[in-house]
């Protein structure tokens, strides 16, 4: 028993050498035993068996009650496999008085190897060293940062390191002299419990190498007045660094959130910066992260995405989808129940007309689109084949015959009737002369009728 509380108080040498950890510090009347042990505690431990009866009592937590617990041989109490609800203090009375009491401390298992970063968020600042443990760390764990220059034969000296239950890990404090910002430092870290004690690999760090900005803060992403393409971003400096003695420079990253890559814009001094190529009518994921105006450390963690879209006319006619842009495909669905119908076609409402769509877009049933559409093409069609039909007619000549070529006829006015031949023997119009007369007066087989030839009734006639 004694040489496992022996062996659970020392602590392993450093590999650098840095020195061993301190023993914890035990009271006289204080027992350590790790989980799942056999303890054995006497009363008193070292003197002769009281007289009379030997009991054991355990003090509650609460202190409102004890647990009384009959001894064993000698006067001593055997607890197996114990648990951390077995720690507490036990009296031991002999006929009612009491006679010894001991502290019982069950520590988990020996802790875990740390695995530390240190950073310092600002020249002014601290550096801070930080792990946190896989399992919670027992009440009596204690941890210590050990640090030592680097090549040199100072001695190690020893940080102090806390346990923070809300955040579930260690910190340990590092102060470093603004001359020293570039020395390098050797440190290490050690733990110990009542089970055991682990140390870390060691670390050469230097107060500029671990220098690491907090992310900016207050981003914002805003439209520029009558600018489309456009978008000001806008950030503040994160509150641990004071912008009046150290100086930021900064990157700012963005996209669509229709695509899903970056687009970066690095070394920028101020605290915003206004995008000229944005994409129009889309909303824009928007980060910032900054870094040492020198370039010492690393860059920051990326802020919080801010989202924002460019600035959008509010007067213009909004359709569903930008089908004309030319960053955009097309997302008119012409399959789908609906179709909005821009300004001027069929189905919107125009200046003097009215109908069940207003002035800004509505959405007309596809089948009324196409149903107005085809009943156009129909009616341009059938107006082609009238005007087709009636051009052929316009050439042609009264019952299909044409005009015959070279032959001129003259117009013959009507003649009216003698006065001593009846109306129904005056022929209206003269007959055709025969295909043999010369047409010339007084020739054979030709009638006279004067110096006028009736024969082309194509003037007399009007196609129908």
């Amino acid at each position: 028993m004694w040489a496992l509380r022996a062996a659970g108080l020392l602590c392993l040498l450093l590999a650098a050498g840095l020195g061993p950890c301190p023993p914890p510090a035990l009271l006289p009347d204080t027992v350590l035993s790790p989980v799942g042990g056999n303890v054995t505690l006497h009363c008193p431990p070292g003197r002769p068996e009281p007289s009379g009866a030997v009991s054991w009592r355990l003090e509650s937590q609460a202190g409102s009650r004890e647990h009384v617990r009959p001894a064993g041989p000698g006067g001593s109490l055997l607890l197996l496999r114990v648990q951390l609800n077995d720690s507490g203090r036990y009296s031991c009375y002999a006929d009612g008085c009491l006679v010894q009491s001991l502290r019982l401390l069950v520590e988990a298992e020996p802790p875990e190897p740390p695995s530390f970063s240190c950073a310092r968020r600002s020249p002014a600042k601290d550096v801070l060293c930080e792990w946190q443990p896989q399992r919670r760390p027992s009440p009596r764990t204690r941890a210590v940062l050990w640090v030592k220059k680097w090549l040199s034969g100072d001695n190690a000296t020893e940080q102090q390191c806390r346990y923070f239950p809300k955040a579930e890990k260690f910190t340990c404090r590092l102060r470093v002299p603004p001359s020293e910002d570039d020395t390098l430092l050797l440190v290490s870290v050690s733990v110990r419990n009542g089970a055991g004690s682990a140390t870390s690999k060691d670390q050469v760090i230097s107060a500029n190498r671990v220098l690491k900005p907090d992310p900016p803060g207050s981003v914002r992403a805003e439209p520029v007045e009558r600018a489309p393409q456009k978008l000001r971003v806008a950030w503040t400096y994160p509150p641990s660094w004071d912008p009046r003695f150290y100086r930021l420079h900064f990157q700012v990253r963005y996209r669509a959130e229709r695509s899903h890559s970056y687009t970066e814009v690095d070394q920028l001094r101020d605290v915003s910066l206004v995008l000229h190529d944005a994409w129009q009518g889309a909303r824009h994921r928007v980060q910032v992260r900054a870094l040492e105006e020198f370039g010492h450390g690393s860059w920051s963690e990326w802020s919080q995405e801010a989202v924002g879209t460019p600035w959008a006319d509010p007067s213009d006619v909004q359709l569903q989808t930008d089908a004309y842009g030319s960053q955009f495909p097309s997302d008119y669905e012409f399959y789908g129940e609906t179709f909005t119908a821009p300004l001027g076609c069929p189905g919107s409402s125009t200046e003097g007309e009215t109908g069940p769509a207003d002035g800004d877009g509505s959405a007309v049933p596809l089948s009324t689109f196409l149903v107005t559409g085809g009943s156009l093409l129909l009616g341009i069609a059938l107006l082609a084949g009238i005007l087709v039909r009636y051009r052929k007619k316009w050439r042609r000549g009264p019952l299909g015959q044409g005009k015959a070529s070279g032959v001129h006829h003259a117009l013959v006015p009507l003649a009216p009737p003698s006065p001593t031949s009846p109306l129904s023997e005056a022929p209206l119009l003269s007959p055709p002369a025969s295909p043999g007369s010369s047409g010339c007066p007084g020739s054979p087989g030709s009638q006279d009728f004067g110096p006028f030839d009736v024969t082309n009734m194509d003037y007399l006639l009007v196609p129908q």
